[in-house]
């Protein structure tokens, strides 16, 4: 990656419906020339895909908790992941290191359904302690981050 596709991530975080000429006058570029950057930059997977970020209080979704997951045996990370990729209020998944295996985000619209999808998740083959935290309030969410650009010494 050099500067001017460092820019063009860091325009596309910003607002990934830019228009590539809007994109192009920005950053002092040909249109195609920043379409073709944009190609490359999905064809190396740096770019994996475009979203939608919605806020989850809006969507009725009140309640958002952190959970920790510790394993009774490594064998069984594959049955739970698998579980975890395919339900649909978790959010995201860490594997960890220390006392517990996995961190997983899981949003909900109550502690009601919390507590349903708990019992869920204690009920999967293999799963022995959790550790269930509630989120009050999100102060900081970035779904990735750019690492300051550096020039490459030639």
């Amino acid at each position: 990656m050099d500067a001017l596709d460092y820019r063009i991530v860091a325009a596309l975080k910003k607002n990934a419906r830019i228009k590539a000429s809007d994109l192009a006058r920005e950053i002092h570029l040909s249109v195609s020339s920043v379409i073709d950057r944009i190609h490359k930059l999905e064809a190396s997977g740096i770019i994996r895909s475009y979203t939608v970020i919605t806020d989850e209080v809006r969507l009725g979704n009140d309640l958002t908790a952190l959970m920790e997951i510790s394993l009774e045996h490594p064998r069984y990370s594959d049955s739970f992941v698998h579980y975890i990729q395919k339900h649909p209020n978790i959010v995201s998944c860490y594997y960890l290191t220390g006392e517990f295996d996995y961190m997983l985000k899981i949003c909900c619209r109550s502690s009601k359904d919390l507590e349903e999808i708990h019992r869920s998740i204690k009920e999967q083959k293999g799963v022995g302690m959790t550790r269930t935290h509630y989120v009050l309030r999100t102060e900081k969410n970035i779904y990735s981050i750019l690492p300051p650009f550096q020039e490459e010494e030639s």
